[in-house]
Formats: structure tokens, C-alpha cells, sequence
């Protein structure tokens, strides 16, 4: 990235606005911040380089220059030297303030303390059967949830006492300076309180909580997906207060062997003999909710779809049903006894030319070929 032209670098057009600029160096900065990417060394890289981009494409006497000269011509006009009035350190200061809640620069304010160490809400996985997925049911859920431990009242330390954290000294946050800028960051010791555990307690080994175990039943609605989430009012994790969490159930649905499956369509795969596309038929076939009766034209091809619509499935939203898709799979004979075989050659014989189709266009093309080497 550090090799790409400053637009490149955020991904925006030489003609963008500084609203265009400003919301692109948004998305970037975020995507390769310090915090979201502890540790990655490229990640860092292409962080300097975004606000290296942004400081000169945002101040319009900087942004003149390079695109006359480049980043040669920027030389003795402050690039690299700290931020002008006009672009960099203001605009920065109050994306980082959005982005991190007013610590992206030092002086932040410490994060308010939490007692315990533990998110309220929690997250499990259900499988469910293509047809409990498709027609929704009543599943019983099985999970552990978690309540903060008595002797610490959650907070992981013996008797609950804290100490001040000697990574930030009480802060709740810890410098970290980039070239020639300096960030603040959640100190990750004491995640951003400013304190931390002396000694762990001895009944939670220092996790400040204890897991229980409990199940119920919940209705799936049908039509759900695989990847749906399901959110459960104070099913979660227990807080010392008593407060509670939601409990998220995270949808995983088998396949199906026949039914294929997108979005709230279905797709079933039926194969026929190259006689019945032909001759033209009508079978029978299975579909979500019975028998459906499929009409197959003569002269259909390999891989057509025939269309059922409103015969898949029923959307969660609340949107009407997907279409219940047949495609055409023409299947023809491993061998053929004598008997089969002679028939098949009156046959042939009997479409006369119709049968040989490639006559007419290759004839052509014989001669032209000839003619490449005269």
C-alpha cells in the first residue's frame, strides 16, 4: 500500500470531495487501526499510510501540490512534519473521537468502571434438519450461562479488592506513538478501568464468575436460514446486580440431499431419459409440501429449468415463498443391445439430412480453411 498514490491508498477518485475523501479515510483508518489489528506489522504500515494520505488530501494547498508535482513537490511544505491548520491534525482528532469514544488521542477520559469481567450477552449454535429449518419447530436448547461470582462479585480478585493496574498507572489507557503521531488506546490489562487484580480469588481461580446450566424450549419460525440469529430476552449472562443479558442462537441447518437450497428457493435436480425430452412427458415429483406434476415439453434441453412459483419456501420476513426450481438433466443409455441399435439407425435414417446437422455448417468451412493455404 505504502507504494500506492494517495488516492489509491483510500480508494477514491482524483476529483473526490473532502467529504468523499473524509468518509473513506473513516473506513480505512478503521479497518487497519493498532486495536483492531494487535501485532500486524502490514496492518501498521498501511495505518501510517492512510493518515499520511489523508493529512495531504485533506488540506487543500498540500492536495494542489501533489497533484501537480507528486510527493516529490510536497518536500518543504510541512509533509511529515506535523499537521497544518488547514487539513490533518483537527479533522483527525474528531474522527478518532467518534471512532473510539475520545481516546483515540491522549487525554481521553478513563472508562468507566465495570465490576465484573464478563459480556451479558451470549451466543450458541443449534443445528437444525433441512425440514425443521424449512417448516420451523419447537427446540429444546441446551446452554450454560454465566453468574458472577459471590466471593468476588465478579471481578476475578480475592475479596473482591482491586488494585491500581501498573500498566497504565490508573489511566485506563496506554501511549502508543506511530512516526510523528502519538495515540492513546485501552490499556488491554485492565481494559480501560485503570484496575486490575492483585491477587485472583480463590473460588473463581480469577474469572470472577461460575457457569450454570439450564435449557428451554423456543419456537423457530419457518423459513429460517443458516446463519439466522435468533435473540432470546434475558437468557444471557448474569450480572452482580442481578441485571441479565439476551442469548443469541446462532442457526445451523443441515443440507438435504435432494433440495438445494438459496434463499427461499428451491432447487431439485430431475433426471430424464433422452427419449422422454423427445417425446415430451409428464411425471410425477416431489416437492416441499407433496406431489407436484411436471409437464416436460418435447425438444426440452439439458440443464432447462421449469419453474413451480410459490412452491418453495415460506420467508421468514413475512415476504410470500420462493419458487420451487426444476433443472432438466437428460440422461442417455450406457450401451445398447442389437435390437436397440438397429432401431436407433432406421431412426437416424429416417430425419434423413435433419440428422446431421453439422453437414451443412462444416461444408463451408472445409473450403475455407483449403483456401488459408493456396
Amino acid at each position: 500500500m505504502t507504494n500506492l498514490c494517495y488516492y489509491e491508498i483510500l480508494e477514491v477518485q482524483r476529483d473526490a470531495e473532502k467529504s468523499t475523501i473524509k468518509k473513506a479515510y473513516r473506513k480505512m483508518a478503521m479497518k487497519y487501526h493498532p486495536d483492531k489489528n494487535p501485532g500486524d506489522t502490514e496492518a501498521e504500515e498501511n495505518f501510517k499510510a492512510v493518515n499520511e494520505a489523508y493529512q495531504v488530501l485533506s488540506d487543500s494547498e498540500k492536495r494542489s501540490i501533489y497533484d501537480r508535482y507528486g510527493k516529490d513537490g510536497l518536500e518543504g511544505h510541512g509533509q511529515g512534519g506535523g499537521f497544518s491548520r488547514g487539513g490533518g491534525f483537527d479533522d483527525l482528532g474528531s474522527i478518532f473521537e467518534e471512532m473510539f469514544g475520545g481516546s483515540g488521542f491522549g487525554g481521553g477520559r478513563q472508562r468507566q468502571r465495570k465490576t465484573y469481567n464478563y459480556d451479558l450477552d451470549t451466543e450458541i449454535e443449534v443445528d437444525l434438519e433441512f425440514n425443521e429449518a424449512v417448516f420451523g419447530c419447537n427446540k429444546e436448547i441446551k446452554y450454560k450461562y454465566k453468574i458472577a461470582c459471590k466471593s468476588c462479585k465478579g471481578t476475578g480478585a480475592k475479596g473482591g479488592k482491586l488494585s491500581t493496574c501498573k500498566t497504565c498507572n490508573g489511566q485506563g489507557q496506554v501511549h502508543m506513538k506511530q512516526g510523528f503521531m502519538t495515540f492513546a488506546q485501552t490499556c488491554p490489562h485492565c481494559n480501560g478501568t485503570g484496575q486490575a487484580v492483585a491477587e485472583k480469588c480463590n473460588s473463581c481461580s480469577g474469572s470472577g464468575y461460575e457457569e450454570k446450566s439450564d435449557s428451554f424450549k423456543v419456537d423457530i419460525p419457518e423459513g429460517i436460514n443458516h446463519g439466522n440469529r435468533i435473540r432470546v430476552g434475558n437468557k444471557g449472562n448474569i450480572a452482580p446486580d442481578g441485571s441479565r443479558g439476551d442469548l443469541y442462537i446462532v442457526i445451523n441447518v443441515e443440507e438435504d440431499k435432494h433440495f438445494i437450497r438459496h434463499d427461499d428457493d428451491i432447487y431439485l435436480e430431475v433426471p430424464l431419459f433422452f427419449t422422454q425430452v423427445a417425446l415430451g412427458d409428464s411425471i410425477t415429483i416431489p416437492g416441499l409440501r407433496g406431489e407436484l406434476e411436471l409437464k416436460i415439453p418435447k425438444n426440452t434441453r439439458d440443464k432447462e429449468q421449469i419453474i413451480f412459483k410459490g412452491e418453495g419456501i415460506k420467508s421468514v420476513n413475512g415476504y410470500g415463498k420462493g419458487n420451487f426450481i426444476v433443472q432438466i438433466k437428460i440422461q442417455y443409455p450406457d450401451s445398447l443391445n442389437s435390437e436397440q441399435k438397429e432401431l436407433l439407425e432406421k431412426l437416424q435414417t429416417s430425419f434423413g439430412i435433419e440428422s446431421k446437422p453439422h453437414e451443412d455448417i462444416f461444408e463451408g468451412m472445409f473450403a475455407k480453411v483449403k483456401s488459408w493455404f493456396k
